[in-house]
């Protein structure tokens, strides 16, 4: 068996990068799983740890980064939030492609920490059918749309930063680019030496 992968999504507030990792989560099914991130603040509702976050103590936290196993991590107000890098090394080991949905400035980090992670830098066909689809949401007003496409234009300068560059037009289209790049992943050297070892002890 192969090792798996962590897949890093990037991209600007509205180009579809839920939609899209939602697709390819149901298409692989139990190959696949998206990253759970830790926090300190107080479980709410019918929250449930391990699924919708790992709650920890501050000081579990602490050390975590002390240890550098936090992929990626920010604190807002008292609370901290971030990506924990021993689940996912325990689903990768296993031979699991993991995906972490994340902003630019957290994917910097990540290739820091775990450089074999695969960055994919998902963009809009254009600005104008970005804007049609954070109006389209009618989640934002007028000047949080227009707020939200300047950002966007910060996050597309950095897109150089990442190893793929997605355009998530059609959806469908935009699924076969990402599953093409995690079967080519797959089929790396470096994650094939498994096999080839099986192969020549079984010689």
């Amino acid at each position: 068996m192969n090792k798996g992968q962590l897949i890093v999504v990037s991209g600007p507030s509205g180009c579809g990068k839920d939609t899209l990792i939602t697709a390819i989560l149901e298409r692989m099914g139990e190959e696949a799983f998206l990253s759970v991130s830790m926090t300190t603040r107080n479980m709410r509702g019918d929250e449930v740890d391990g699924v919708d976050y790992f709650f920890v103590s501050p000081e579990e936290f602490e050390e975590n980064i002390k240890n550098g196993q936090m992929l990626e991590y920010a604190k807002y107000g008292n609370n901290y939030y971030g990506t924990p890098l021993g689940p996912i090394e325990k689903l990768i080991e296993t031979g699991k492609t993991v995906f972490l949905n994340i902003e630019v400035q957290g994917g910097a980090s990540v290739k820091k920490i775990y450089p074999q992670a695969q960055k994919i830098f998902l963009v809009p066909p254009s600005l104008e059918v970005l804007e049609k689809r954070l109006t389209a949401r009618g989640t934002d007003s007028v000047q949080e749309v227009e707020t939200r496409l300047k950002i966007a234009i910060d996050e597309l300068r950095r897109a150089e930063e990442y190893d793929y560059i997605v355009v998530n037009d059609v959806l469908e289209d935009a699924i076969n680019d990402i599953m093409s790049i995690i079967r080519a992943n797959q089929l790396k050297t470096d994650n094939m030496k498994n096999i080839i070892s099986e192969v020549v002890n079984n010689a």
